[in-house]
Order: C-alpha cells, then sequence, then structure tokens
C-alpha cells in the first residue's frame, strides 16, 4: 500500500508533467525560457514571394524563412492603408472597434492608457526596441514612446540617392512622410536604379542596424532578459528606389501584367479608386488623362515593385543569417508580416485604399521554435489583429486586459492542427465616398456593406464577390446571388456597429 505522503508527492510530480506552466510561471520562475521575438515588418508587401505561388518573384529569403515555420495562405490587413494597418496590428483592434481609420490620428489621443504588442512585452520584463519603419510616422501620425525600451532609430521611407532624381528639390512625399507642408513642393520620380551598394537606401541601412543589435544581443552573456526586435522596411512602397541589381534580376517584358482593368461590372463607383497616391509620382498622371496606364508604363511600375521585393527580400536574409549566426534563433520566434497587399493594374487599381482582394491579401509567415513545424502551411482565415494574442500565448502569458479593443484570436490551436479552423471569415473595412465599406472575407465569397456610420442597414448598398476561378473581382453578383447575399449578412451581422471615426 503507497503512504499518504508517497502518493501525495507522485500527484504533485504527475500535475507538474502534464501541466503547462502559467504565463505567471514562466514570468517569474522559467524567465530564461522565455522566447524571444524577431518581428519583421514589410510596408505594401503582398504576397508577391515564391513561397506563395508567384512564378516570377525571386525572394529566396523569405521562401527558406517559410520552411522553417508556418505561411498563412489566407491572412488578411484590416485596413488596407499603413497607418490604421499597423494600429491593427500594435493594438490588437480592428479599425472600426477603435475608430482610427485614417492619417492624423494617434490612437493616445483616444486610449492614453492603452497597451501595444511591444508595451505589453515590456511589462513582462522583455527589452523591446525598433528600427526602420515600424509605427507609421509622417501625415501627421507619429511613433509610440512608450512602446520600446529605448528610443525608436527611425530612417527615411521616401528618398533618392540619384542626383537627378532630385534636380527639383525636396518633394512632397518626402515632406508628408517627415510631418512637414507638402504645399507647394513638386512630386517626386516613381523609380530609380542606381548603382549603388544596398545600404544607400534605409532599407539596408537597417539591416545593418538589426545585425549590429543581434550581434550585441546576442554577446551580452550577463543578461538573460528576452527582447522584442521590430525591424520595419519600407520597400517595396513607392517610390521604387533600389539599387541596379535588384532591378537586373527581372527582365520587365517578362512580367505579368494585369488582365482585367476595369472597374467590376455593377460595383457602387465609390468602391473603386483611382489616382490619390500613385499618381504623386512623376511621370504618372491622373487617370482621367491616361486610363489605362500606358504598356510601356505599367510595366516600369511592375518591374520597379518586383526589383523592390527582391531588395527587401534580401535584406530580410542579411537580418535572418545574423540571427542564425548568433545562436539566438533556436529560442527566437520570427514574425514576418505584410501590412497590406497592393493593386499593380488590376481592375484599373494601383496601390491600395480599397476593399478588394489584391489590396488586403498579405503575407504572413511565423516561426516559433518548439511549436511551429517546418515547411507547413494554413488555410484558416486570419487577420492581422490576431497576432498580438499569438505572440502573447506562445511566450507563455495570460491574455492582457487592455484599454483599447481586443478583436484578435490566438492562432496556436493552428500549429498544433494546420487544418484547423479558428472561425469562417477574416473581417476588414475601408471608407470612401463618406461611406465605410465593412467587409468580410469567407472561404470563396466577400461581402462589403457600404453605409454611412450609424445610418440603418436598410440603407446599404452591397458588393458580392466570388473567388472560386479569380481572385479580381469583375462583376458584383449581390443581386444576383440573393441567397448567398442573405447568408454573408447574417455573418456581416454578428460583427457590432462601427465606431464613428475619432474626431
Amino acid at each position: 500500500m503507497i503512504k499518504k505522503k508517497t502518493w501525495s508527492l507522485f500527484i504533485l510530480l504527475l500535475c507538474i508533467a502534464v501541466c503547462p506552466l502559467s504565463g505567471q510561471d514562466i514570468n517569474e520562475n522559467s524567465k530564461q525560457k522565455r522566447p524571444n521575438i524577431l518581428f519583421i515588418l514589410v510596408d505594401d508587401l503582398k504576397p508577391a514571394l515564391g513561397t506563395y505561388g508567384d512564378p516570377v518573384a525571386i525572394t529566396p529569403n523569405m521562401d527558406r524563412l517559410a520552411t522553417k515555420g508556418m505561411r498563412f495562405d489566407m491572412a488578411y490587413a484590416n485596413q488596407a492603408v499603413c497607418a490604421p494597418s499597423r494600429f491593427n496590428l500594435m493594438l490588437g483592434s480592428r479599425s472600426s472597434s477603435s475608430g482610427i481609420y485614417g492619417f492624423g490620428q494617434n490612437f493616445r489621443d483616444y486610449y492614453p492608457n492603452a497597451t501595444t504588442l511591444p508595451q505589453f512585452f515590456k511589462g513582462q520584463g522583455y527589452h523591446t526596441e525598433s528600427m526602420g519603419k515600424v509605427f507609421h510616422i509622417g501625415h501627421g501620425t507619429y511613433n509610440d514612446e512608450q512602446s520600446w525600451s529605448v528610443p525608436h532609430h527611425k530612417d527615411l521611407v521616401i528618398e533618392y540617392v540619384d542626383p537627378t532624381s532630385k534636380q527639383e528639390g525636396f518633394t512632397r512625399e518626402e515632406a508628408l512622410f517627415s510631418n512637414q507642408s507638402a504645399k507647394g513642393l513638386p512630386r517626386g520620380v516613381a523609380w530609380e536604379s542606381p548603382e549603388v551598394a544596398d545600404d544607400a537606401y534605409a532599407d539596408g541601412r537597417t539591416a545593418a542596424r538589426a545585425i549590429k543589435r543581434l550581434k550585441e544581443l546576442s554577446e551580452n552573456k550577463q543578461d538573460d532578459q528576452p527582447f522584442f526586435l521590430a525591424v520595419g522596411f519600407a520597400r517595396p512602397h513607392l517610390p521604387f528606389s533600389v539599387p541596379k541589381k535588384y532591378w537586373d534580376l527581372y527582365q520587365k517584358e517578362n512580367l505579368p501584367l494585369p488582365t482585367y482593368e476595369k472597374a467590376p461590372e455593377d460595383a457602387p463607383s465609390y468602391a473603386v479608386k483611382r489616382d490619390t497616391e500613385i499618381d504623386q509620382y512623376k511621370p504618372v498622371r491622373p487617370s482621367s488623362e491616361q486610363d489605362p496606364f500606358p504598356l510601356e508604363l505599367k510595366q516600369q511600375l511592375i518591374h520597379g515593385y518586383y526589383a523592390g521585393v527582391s531588395y527587401v527580400d534580401a535584406q530580410i536574409g542579411k537580418v535572418l543569417q545574423a540571427l542564425e549566426d548568433s545562436g539566438l534563433d533556436e529560442n527566437t520566434i520570427v514574425v514576418l508580416w505584410g501590412d497590406h497587399g497592393y493593386h499593380l493594374g488590376e481592375m484599373g487599381i494601383w496601390t491600395k485604399h480599397v476593399n478588394y482582394e489584391r489590396a488586403n491579401k498579405i503575407p504572413l509567415l511565423i516561426v516559433a521554435p518548439g511549436v511551429s513545424q517546418p515547411a507547413t502551411a494554413t488555410s484558416a482565415l486570419v487577420e492581422t489583429v490576431d497576432i498580438y494574442p499569438t505572440l502573447v500565448e506562445l511566450a507563455g502569458f495570460p491574455q492582457p486586459r487592455v484599454e483599447q479593443p481586443f478583436d484578435g484570436v490566438s492562432l496556436v490551436p493552428l500549429f498544433r492542427n494546420p487544418k484547423a479552423k479558428i472561425g469562417d471569415h477574416a473581417y476588414h473595412c475601408f471608407p470612401r465616398g463618406g461611406r465605410l465599406g465593412r467587409a468580410i472575407r469567407t472561404d470563396r465569397y466577400r461581402l462589403v456593406e457600404w453605409k454611412k456610420i450609424g445610418e440603418p442597414v436598410e440603407s446599404a448598398e452591397y458588393e458580392l464577390y466570388d473567388y472560386q476561378y479569380s481572385d479580381v473581382e469583375m462583376k458584383n453578383i449581390a443581386k444576383d446571388e440573393p441567397s448567398i447575399l442573405e447568408e454573408m449578412k447574417k455573418i456581416l451581422a454578428s460583427h457590432p456597429e462601427a465606431v464613428p471615426s475619432k474626431p
């Protein structure tokens, strides 16, 4: 017969063996076991990667990263524009929950005690640090100092190296990204391709700084403090300013051209975008003067985008190699995230700022040592806001209680079973024409509801698209498929009414 004390000890040991440590236990008793986090943010990067099946993209480093962890094949931004999308990420809040939809809105004006993603880890004893483009800085929007243990290391988003690109001086976009007035300033050029080293541009310098910091962090043997290192890259954002060797990787005649350049049939006119960003760069003129763009211009813009993708891939590769060389990779979660998708002439649309597939679908790669499995992929529908709770759970902490709305769900179950589903749709929105378009994307359809916030649902106009055969929207089938429309409206009705834009 087992003695009572021996039996009690057996039960205790069994509980320790089968019960995972709580976040608090990890925080207080197993500090050395906390994973580091390397978060790589890429501006304007759609899934134009080899690992996502792009037949022309030359992206060996991001493709290699995908072989080490999980690729999310149906990941979506919550809003297809830089500043709000980064707030979605950092707050875990959808725009329609926070009321932050545009530039010039700084979230602490509305949620002064909000806890950002890096700030959460900072509060748990992490060293948090950022460099490059992390929060959107510009257009009246600023960095968040409370998120970081040390001051943010900012670099340029709009940059020209070729002297011929600067003949007219400081440009509109340079001013806007510096939080200065753009009044009266000239447009900059849309591309340049000088024969220069990678670090002639900001992304090369950002990569070099990340490498330096990883080396310093790995050499600090006396400090077991884990880190959250955010490394933000600007390309392939306009202007397509990258060294010539990356342009030389492609023959522009071999790059895919848009095959459908019209607005979707029966779509509301305000739902489709022309201009607003692309025409801020020479030699692009307003669409009223050239729609669609001439063939040579389309080829040059698409060439520039892919050159930018390969340039940023090379910089990311340097950072990932430094992580491996340091030996930190065995205990570092790596996330690669594109802040939104991108149109390259499909439906006559360039850049983003719409509720369509190409503008909202994003690349998302996560490597979580000991949790994710190599070379796995999932078709689960996921959103940017899901990243915050995912990293919290991966690090072993309980989900936070925060002041701001918190909309995301953890993706950790997908690492255990890539075929699992965490929901039946993804959600995003974008304001246009005085209305807000709230959208849901299922595995086959997208519904967009257009109405003014607070107006009755009866006032709404709808777009409905079927993606069974194409990811380019050609015809709004809302009137043709009333039963599907009603099913999608029921799903959308599970979400609360959108919060009005913060004044």
